[in-house]
């Protein structure tokens, strides 16, 4: 596997920031992620090997970071598969195996030579869902999905990304300069 691959699930979503388009066999969600230490040691709190395991990864400080996550579920089951987090100082995304021990690898993505992540991961959920539910473990899914029913989704998927962005730098204090 390439990436990081941690013993912990991520974070779960915030429900009331999470916005959820159906699409056949997949659940796409669009939230606007917060990171905080506090946060993270709240969620992993009640496992007493997931918050060593998060606090051992911790930088100096703790994760902070924020940004529009877009989230794929199983339909069926709801297990979150993929999640793709276009965070401000550190974007990546998360192939979310389900097993019996959690593999939750985290694949840093590259602005430098790839951009803004927003269109490459509207790219990748038209041409590479399939293939990529498939290295989560998820080949069930990827054979039950409908390109067409995929695809009629994507464009208001991106649009509710990019209105969480704006809605949140809006929200910003502004600097003077």
């Amino acid at each position: 596997m390439v990436g990081k691959v941690y013993g912990i699930p991520p974070q779960p979503p915030v429900e009331e920031n999470t916005r959820k388009v159906a699409a056949g066999a997949v659940v796409f969600g669009v939230e606007y992620r917060d990171l905080d230490p506090e946060g993270l040691v709240d969620t992993y709190k009640d496992n007493a090997a997931y918050l060593a395991e998060m606090l051992e990864q911790s930088p100096d400080g703790g994760f902070t970071d924020e940004g529009v996550s877009i989230h794929v579920w199983d339909a069926d089951s709801g297990h979150e598969y993929l999640r793709f987090d276009m965070f401000d100082g550190d974007p990546h995304y998360h192939y979310v195996h389900r097993s019996d021990e959690v593999v939750n690898n985290v694949i840093e993505f590259d602005t430098a030579a790839l951009g803004d992540m927003l269109p490459w991961v509207v790219e990748r959920l038209r041409t590479r869902l399939p293939d990529m539910l498939t290295e989560a473990g998820a080949e069930q899914v990827a054979s039950r999905l409908d390109p067409d029913v995929v695809n009629g989704v994507i464009d208001e998927i991106e649009r509710m990304a990019v209105a969480a962005r704006r809605q949140q730098q809006a929200l910003r204090p502004q600097t003077a300069s």
